[in-house]
């Protein structure tokens, strides 16, 4: 089952399931995470709750995205309450992508740290079941506030010094009222970086995740498949720039699931119920790695077919929110 929010004409929102070209709207479900909560309740999973609620109004799903009103699939209603995170070289080729330093993978005093902790998680990242495996590299990206919905374009603010793609794979959550983490299931994301401030030194890298993201437009609920292969590509003035596929899934990960999301939900400020997490699980792929800098105008196009619609965004300058010296004093 897939499923999407959107709005209506009026701006009213919607639940709907994706079915052949259409998009039908869940009776008496109008956001995603109400419906969850309310599956979390009744002690059911999402698709035995859509079923018990029922379908009913088609609408043509083309349309819903030619007009962009298409929604993430998942939010919270106070963006504070949504937090945006992500792991890092999880993915075998990961840290080949982020440094080539795989012809040192034989000496660990010659290693990177990037290398090293690469090297720790494809030793570790695979525990048995019911036991915690080796902790990967983790970042915050910031609150609901900084999702981009699917079609709309990522802000580059002034400070930015690239605008870069992470084509991956989102997990999407709500903590229930017993304050326990329940999956809704996976989708498609753009974990949106800059990689030239995070070049200059590792230890910038928090500095280069503060920027937008976005995920969608579907969400597909329930287990993920071990192999997964899609395509990302850059387009520039209708003409493809770059492209390249991405593979993710277990079968191309030294991170198991289950670890990564036991290292993001040991923290018990993460369990706040009601709550909802978008948590990114990390890529090998990125047009940066093969020299390509992009620029306002560019496109973005993100698609693996067991999720449906590509994720699709832009990039257009904003303006500064802030300005060196301007904070006021009481």
């Amino acid at each position: 089952m897939r499923l999407v929010q959107f709005e209506l004409i009026n701006g009213e929102r919607r639940v709907g399931v994706v079915e052949d070209g259409l998009v039908r709207e869940v009776q008496d479900a109008r956001t995603v995470r109400d419906l969850a909560l309310a599956a979390i309740e009744a002690g059911v999973n999402l698709e035995q709750q859509v079923q018990t609620l029922g379908l009913g109004i088609s609408h043509d799903y083309a349309e819903l995205l030619a007009k962009l009103r298409i929604l993430p699939p998942l939010d919270h209603p106070d963006p504070a309450h949504m937090l945006v995170s992500g792991t890092g070289l999880t993915h075998l080729g990961s840290a080949s992508a982020r440094d080539k330093m795989h012809q040192q993978a034989g000496d660990e005093a010659a290693m990177t740290d990037t290398m090293r902790i690469f090297k720790w998680g494809v030793e570790g990242g695979k525990p048995a079941a019911g036991q915690a495996g080796v902790q990967p590299e983790w970042f915050y990206k910031g609150d609901g506030s900084i999702v981009v919905r699917p079609g709309h374009p990522f802000p580059l603010p002034p400070f930015a010094e690239d605008a870069g793609e992470e084509p991956e794979l989102s997990g999407l959550y709500v903590i229930g009222h017993d304050g326990k983490p329940y999956r809704l299931g996976f989708a498609v994301g753009n974990e949106f970086s800059d990689h030239v401030m995070e070049r200059k030194n590792y230890l910038y890298l928090a500095h280069s995740k503060l920027r937008s993201c976005s995920y969608g437009p579907e969400l597909r609920v329930g287990e993920l498949p071990e192999h997964l292969a899609g395509t990302s590509r850059i387009l520039r003035n209708g003409e493809v720039l770059w492209q390249n596929e991405f593979l993710s899934g277990e079968a191309n990960m030294c991170h198991s699931l289950a670890n990564l999301e036991y290292h993001h939900f040991k923290y018990s400020q993460f369990l706040r119920p009601g709550d909802v997490h978008i948590h990114f699980f990390g890529t090998a792929t990125l047009s940066f790695a093969d020299g390509i800098r992009t620029q306002p105008g560019d496109v973005f196009e993100i698609s693996q077919a067991e999720f449906g619609a590509p994720l699709i965004n832009g990039i257009a300058p904003v303006d500064a929110v802030f300005e060196p010296g301007t904070i006021g004093t009481l």
